[in-house]
């Protein structure tokens, strides 16, 4: 197989979804011809929500697959070259920075916007995945409305697992948070707001087993939960399951390069996508944990593609 020579850009974007497609869009336009290399599975976590009913533009609810087709279409109309490769190191402690694929194609860039995004934890048991989509669900605020007077069950401890119980209870008859301490992590405020809600009970020292469901059509009908004090096992009848255990960036193929986090999300300057290094931004879940929204990583995308058309002007 012969090497491909190296590609080099103006712009590289590592990464899809809605903060690598709008970068794309904002800096094919600036002419500075991106080049934006994608996963196997391009649009990040919007591809696996089906309904999308908060981005704005949209009257009608629209299709997260969908919107993510028609951001890279967009993308790629304006003048973006998408490459489909698994970039497995860089380096950027020289200038142009230098990123190789998976494919043995070497990449070299004046600049990069980092949209590599986060994964949901998952509690990785068999049962589980094999429902995900089908009553498993790491997104309250993407699926909560399909559990209308249903029992749910969120597991977690922390701001994430009890504000996404809360929100539940919007849709949900019945919400049970299972956590496998005696005592939450989240902060004060929001527990006494759950404790007072009536619609929440807190099952404490417990952690799933297994989800019990229906094959045809694919549907939860319970769970089976232990106690890790007493080692009891307790079947729980829920329709839904809401798992809540944080979300891990995908950054290792930055360590010990670029500044972040003790979570590993990469830290930019205040109102800014740049990192530590200059002519380096990060846009999207990569950098954000606070707010996951795809309009607050789009609104990051055009950002970084901005504040690198400024960079290279220099």
């Amino acid at each position: 197989m012969t090497q491909n020579p190296t590609k080099h850009t103006k712009v590289l974007i590592i990464g899809s979804g809605p903060a690598g497609y709008t970068a794309a869009v904002y800096a094919a336009r600036a002419m500075l011809k991106p080049i934006l290399v994608h996963g196997i599975e391009p649009g990040g976590q919007l591809t696996t929500t089906t309904d999308v009913e908060n981005y704005p533009g949209f009257a009608q609810v629209i299709q997260g697959p969908w919107l993510m087709d028609q951001m890279k279409e967009q993308a790629q109309a304006v003048g973006t070259e998408m490459i489909q490769d698994h970039i497995k190191s860089v380096d950027l402690k020289k200038t142009p920075f230098q990123a190789v694929g998976d494919s043995g194609q070497m990449y070299t860039a004046d600049s990069i916007i980092i949209s590599t995004g986060a994964q949901a934890r998952w509690l990785n048991i068999e049962s589980e995945q094999k429902f995900r989509g089908f009553g498993v669900s790491a997104c309250a605020t993407c699926d909560g409305f399909f559990f209308k007077d249903k029992t749910v069950a969120v597991v977690g401890g922390g701001n994430a697992a009890v504000e996404e119980a809360m929100f539940l209870t919007k849709f949900a008859s019945k919400v049970q948070l299972i956590h496998r301490r005696d005592s939450l992590r989240a902060e004060k405020m929001l527990q006494s707001k759950l404790m007072a809600n009536k619609k929440i009970e807190i099952i404490w020292d417990s952690v799933v087993e297994e989800v019990i469901g229906e094959n045809d059509p694919k549907n939860v009908k319970g769970l089976k939960i232990k106690n890790v004090k007493t080692n009891k096992i307790d079947e729980l009848k829920i329709d839904g399951l809401f798992i809540a255990i944080g979300h891990d960036p995908a950054t290792q193929l930055f360590k010990d390069q670029l500044d972040m986090d003790k979570e590993g999300y990469l830290t930019t300057k205040s109102d800014s996508t740049e990192t530590n290094i200059p002519g380096v931004f990060a846009a999207g879940d990569v950098k954000d944990k606070i707010f996951r929204q795809a309009v607050t990583a789009a609104g990051m995308g055009c950002m970084a593609a901005l504040e690198a058309e400024k960079f290279l002007s220099h």
